[in-house]
């Protein structure tokens, strides 16, 4: 049906939420296929605990959907890392995608640069420096296989390195639009299919070129505020196209209570209760979410006396 989406599709676009998923679209009957995504809920508490300038979070969050639209353009089980390190203001920048699409993430600044950068209009160098990578690693659990593409920073945002890392470590032309600020974060992709991006026919290149000019109607801005039904008919209209429901994506560390009562059992019960004794309570912090986990004296004495996980008193510190 040229112009929108069979009416079965329509029906169940209505049932599906615009929010916290991630979804693929594909043009009818041409090699062109995309994936969109939105975070609200599992941006926020993603963010829980931290406290990052405007600037920083903007691109942290560009990196978080990143890492969706990679892990959906990939058939795996495990966990896919995006990571960006610059000579900039922002040193180090991890996030992390689940193939079940569960997401943390984390920033690295200078702290002297990150106080300046008070405005998210700061510019893409100035946060990265001229010079740095982006590293994406794929650790599937099948057979404990491992992938790894390295690819330079390029161009003046995250998402031209990203587009440059598809050119280079996947060989498939891609165009990618990333958003974010302190509410949400969203992104769309679309890319030659990998079996069409060898095939050099007219039909192929046109269909391809209308998929970029189709993208650049678009802009980072409209991802703030339009659906995924209106961002396709505004850059593709009179296209034919298919967009399925898609997969929900949400915030998950790996920290917990027993992994950090494992830690401080690791660590000793001496070295643990001198902590205590100088501090008054034990405070560990998960260095990727910076939740705090916080144990009293008696929740020590109990970690020692007992072998099981305790749980200790949460604690924003």
């Amino acid at each position: 049906m040229t112009g929108g989406l069979p009416h079965c599709e329509r029906m169940e676009t209505l049932l599906t939420p615009n929010r916290d998923r991630v979804r693929r679209f594909i043009f009818e009957n041409q090699p062109v296929r995309g994936h969109w995504v939105r975070l609200e809920d599992a941006w926020r508490e993603l963010r829980a605990h931290a406290d990052y300038p405007p600037a920083v979070t903007e691109l942290l969050g560009q990196a978080v959907v990143a890492s969706v639209l990679l892990a959906a353009t990939l058939k795996f089980r495990g966990t896919l890392t995006f990571q960006l390190q610059g000579n900039g203001a922002v040193r180090l920048l991890v996030a992390q995608c689940t193939h079940d699409f569960r997401v943390r993430a984390v920033a690295r600044c200078d702290d002297t640069a990150a106080g300046a950068l008070s405005e998210t209009d700061v510019r893409f160098r100035e946060l990265v420096g001229d010079e740095g990578r982006i590293t994406v690693t794929v650790e599937a659990e099948e057979k404990s296989l491992r992938y790894q593409g390295i690819v330079p920073l390029t161009g003046t945002s995250l998402a031209e390195s990203l587009e440059a890392y598809f050119a280079s470590s996947e060989q498939l032309p891609t165009r990618v639009l990333l958003a974010a600020d302190e509410s949400h974060g969203a992104g769309i992709l679309v890319q030659k299919l990998p079996e069409a991006a060898a095939s050099e026919t007219e039909e192929v290149d046109e269909a391809w070129k209308g998929a970029e000019r189709g993208m650049a109607e678009l802009s980072p801005g409209g991802l703030h505020h339009a659906s995924v039904e209106e961002l396709l008919a505004k850059g593709f209209p009179g296209r034919d196209l298919r967009l399925f429901r898609g997969a929900p994506v949400r915030f998950e560390c790996r920290c917990s209570h027993g992994r950090v009562s494992g830690l401080l059992r690791a660590l000793g019960a001496d070295e643990v209760r001198d902590v205590l004794r100088e501090q008054g309570s034990v405070t560990v912090t998960c260095e990727f979410c910076h939740r705090p986990y916080r144990f009293e004296s008696q929740d020590i004495e109990a970690l020692f006396a007992d072998a099981g996980p305790v749980e200790g008193s949460d604690s924003i510190h």
